[in-house]
Parts: structure tokens; sequence; C-alpha cells
């Protein structure tokens, strides 16, 4: 009798110490981190102006083209490219996911080189970041959207 009450206020023990703890996944931790989502609209094409008096290298304006959200299992993800002269000249991911603080840690290290990879290929024919794919897939998606608009 004596170690069936043991055993019984030990579980119930356990059970109190397991439910009342906090995962890391609170929201609230994420606010600190370096990526803020930027809102953007989606499927619109918005010409920067760029005129303060200088003409452009290349003689046309830069243009800003934001492809459609991808919905991924971790959260939308929305890319904006700038085109100057037919080529990429920057790509960004103004939406992703950061629910949490494992979102925070595998896009902080991702996207800039999704980024990257984007102007260098011109294209959305890039690799996918391991540890990243799910994040990588609707980059990719939304990148394509943009070039599509950008008729490159």
């Amino acid at each position: 009798m004596r170690r069936i009450v043991t055993a019984v206020l030990s579980t119930i023990t356990i059970l109190v110490l397991l439910f009342s703890y906090h995962t890391s996944t609170d929201s609230a931790t994420v606010a600190g981190s370096p990526f803020v989502q930027q809102p953007a609209t989606a499927g619109s094409a918005q010409p920067k102006s760029s005129n303060n008096g200088g003409s452009s290298t290349s003689g046309t304006s830069p243009a800003v083209y934001t492809g459609d959200v991808a919905s991924t299992r971790w959260g939308p993800v929305q890319v904006q490219i700038t085109v100057q002269g037919g080529k990429i000249t920057q790509s960004r991911a103004v939406q992703y996911p950061q629910n949490n603080n494992r979102d925070a840690m595998i896009n902080n290290y991702a996207l800039p080189i999704l980024d990257q990879e984007v102007v260098q290929q011109q294209s959305a024919a890039i690799d996918t970041i391991s540890g990243a794919t799910v994040t990588t897939d609707g980059y990719l998606q939304s990148l394509q959207s943009a070039i599509d608009q950008a008729h490159l």
C-alpha cells in the first residue's frame, strides 16, 4: 500500500511539473529578431522613385516587383525583387515564418543566402538551403511570381 501511494504521488508531481513547463515557442521572445516583416502589396509592380536629379548607369530607373504570397506549412513567404536594366539587382523576403525562435534562427541563416543566390543566378533556379526546405520552397514560388511580373 505504501508503494502505491508513493508511485501515485510521484506520478502526480511529474505531471504537474511537465504541464507547468513553458516551452521556447513563446512568440514574445521573437520580437527582438533582427528580421521584421515588411508590408508589401501582393502581385503589384511598383517603380521606385529614385529620380533625385541624377541619372542611372543603365538609363532606366529600378522597378520593384513583389511576388505572390506562398503559403507554407510554417507560414507565408513573400519575395520582392528590384530590377534595373533587365537584371535582378536585389532580392529580399518581405514576409516569412517567424513564429518562434527556431523559425528566426533558420531564416536568419537561410534568407541572406537565398537573396544573394537570386542576384547571382538571375533566376529562380537556385539550390534549396538544407534545414530550410519549406521556407526555400515558398521563397522560390513567390520569387518565380515576381520574375514573371517583371517579364524576365
